[in-house]
C-alpha cells in the first residue's frame, strides 16, 4: 500500500463501530487533484487504485496527475500500473497456473530455502466449470449422476486442485457442479468492496478483478470492475505484479425510461450492443448512468455488462446504487458489509450520480426497444 501519499488521502472512517482505513478522493481532490469528483466511477476505481499503491517506483505522482489531467483531453497516452484486487480463474487455465506455483515451491526447496514462502500475493478464486459434461439428463437423477462420472473422469486433475487449495495461502476451489464461474462469481465471490489488514490497519477499497475468460466482464454490472486476461498476465497479478495499462477513453451510456410491457432483457441487450457497435468502443470503457438505471435489474445489468466482448470494450461498467444493495442482500450477503458498501461508496464518489466528463457518450430511452 502507498509509502508516499503525496495528495494526503489516507483517513479512517468509522462503520459498523469500526475502523477503516481508505484512499479518500475528496482529500485527494482538496489537496491538489482539482475536479476529480467529476471523473467517471470507473476512473475513479483506478485513481484511488493509483493513490493506494503510490511507491515512487511502479506507481509514481505522474500517473497520479495523468488521470486528473484526463479531464480535461478525455483521452490519454500515459501508461499506469494497475493493481487488481483479485484474479478469478477456471480449471482450463488454473491447473497450469497452480502447476507453475507448484514447480516454484520445488526450485526454492532445491534452493535449501522454505518452499512455503512461494504463494499468491492477490486473492485467487479457481471455479470448476470447463470440465462440465452432460451424459445424463431428463430424469430426477441427472445431476448426481452427471457429477458422479465428472469426478471419475476428473479425479486427478481435481485431487491436484484440492491439494494446491490447502497448500497454498489465498487461494480457493469452488468445485464441480456449482455453477459456471461468471455466475458464481457475481452471486458469490464478488464483496463490491474489499477490506484487508495492511499493517495492522484494516484498509477498505474497490473490490477489482482480473479473469481468465473474455466474459469475466459480467461482474461490472454489479460495480466491480474487471474483464478477461490472459494465462501469462493473470499470474503476473496472482504473483503481486501490477498490469500495465493506458488511462482509457470512457464513452458514457445514458439510460432513461423503462422498457415497455413485452419486452425483454435479451431485446435491451441487442439494442444497447447494436448502439455500442456503431459507436466504436473497442479497447474503451463504457459506463451506464442516468436516471433509467433504476428499472434495470441487476440481472439486466449483468447481461449487458456480460456482452462486453460483443460490442468490443473492455468493460461495460455500472455505477452502485440502491439496486446493488438489494442484490447483495437477496443473495445473502453479510448486512454489515452491505452497509460498508453504501458508506464507502458515498464517502469515495462511486454512487450512482449525474455531471461526470465522458470522452463521448450516447443515450437510449429503453421505452423505445421494441421486441426482436
Amino acid at each position: 500500500m502507498s509509502k508516499i501519499n503525496s495528495f494526503k488521502s489516507k483517513k479512517t472512517i468509522k462503520v459498523n463501530g469500526k475502523d477503516y482505513v481508505i484512499y479518500s478522493l475528496t482529500e485527494a481532490e482538496k489537496n491538489g487533484l482539482k475536479d476529480i469528483s467529476k471523473l467517471p466511477k470507473s476512473l475513479k476505481v483506478l485513481l484511488e487504485n493509483l493513490l493506494r499503491y503510490e511507491d515512487n517506483s511502479t506507481v509514481d505522482k505522474i500517473q497520479i496527475n495523468a488521470i486528473q489531467s484526463w479531464l480535461n483531453t478525455k483521452t490519454s497516452d500515459t501508461e499506469i500500473a494497475y493493481r487488481p484486487a483479485r484474479v478469478l480463474m477456471q480449471d482450463y487455465t488454473g491447473i497450469p497456473a497452480v502447476a507453475d506455483l507448484a514447480a516454484m515451491r520445488d526450485a526454492v526447496k532445491a534452493k535449501n530455502k522454505d518452499p512455503k514462502k512461494i504463494n499468491p500475493l492477490s486473492q485467487v478464486d479457481l471455479v470448476i466449470d470447463h470440465s462440465v459434461m452432460v451424459d445424463n439428463y431428463a430424469n430426477k437423477d441427472s445431476f448426481d449422476l452427471n457429477v458422479e462420472k465428472e469426478f471419475s473422469r476428473n479425479g486427478e486433475r481435481y485431487s491436484f486442485l484440492k491439494w494446491g487449495q490447502q497448500a497454498f495461502d489465498n487461494f480457493k476451489v469452488v468445485p464441480p457442479g456449482t455453477g459456471i464461474c461468471h455466475q458464481v462469481n457475481l452471486e458469490y465471490l464478488s464483496k463490491v468492496v474489499w477490506s484487508s489488514k495492511v499493517n495492522g490497519e484494516l484498509t477498505v477499497y474497490p473490490d477489482t478483478l482480473v479473469g481468465t475468460d473474455s466474459h469475466t466482464t459480467m461482474v461490472n454490472g454489479l460495480s466491480v470492475l474487471g474483464w478477461g486476461v490472459g494465462g501469462i498476465e493473470a499470474e503476473a497479478v496472482m504473483l503481486g505484479q501490477p498490469i500495465s495499462m493506458l488511462i482509457p477513453e470512457v464513452v458514457g451510456f445514458e439510460v432513461t425510461g423503462k422498457l415497455p410491457e413485452g419486452t425483454t432483457a435479451t431485446d435491451l441487450v441487442l439494442t444497447v450492443t447494436q448502439m455500442l457497435r456503431k459507436k466504436g468502443v473497442v479497447g474503451k470503457f463504457v459506463e451506464f448512468y442516468g436516471e433509467g438505471l433504476k428499472n434495470l435489474s441487476l440481472a439486466d445489468r449483468a447481461t449487458i455488462a456480460n456482452m462486453a466482448p460483443e460490442y468490443g470494450a473492455t468493460c461495460g461498467f455500472f455505477p452502485i446504487d440502491e439496486e446493488t444493495l438489494k442484490y447483495l442482500e437477496f443473495t445473502g450477503r453479510d448486512k454489515d458489509l452491505i452497509k460498508l458498501i453504501e458508506v464507502y461508496a458515498k464517502e469515495q464518489g462511486l454512487w450512482t450520480s449525474s455531471g461526470m466528463v465522458f470522452t463521448d457518450t450516447l443515450s437510449l430511452d429503453v421505452s423505445t426497444v421494441v421486441p426482436t
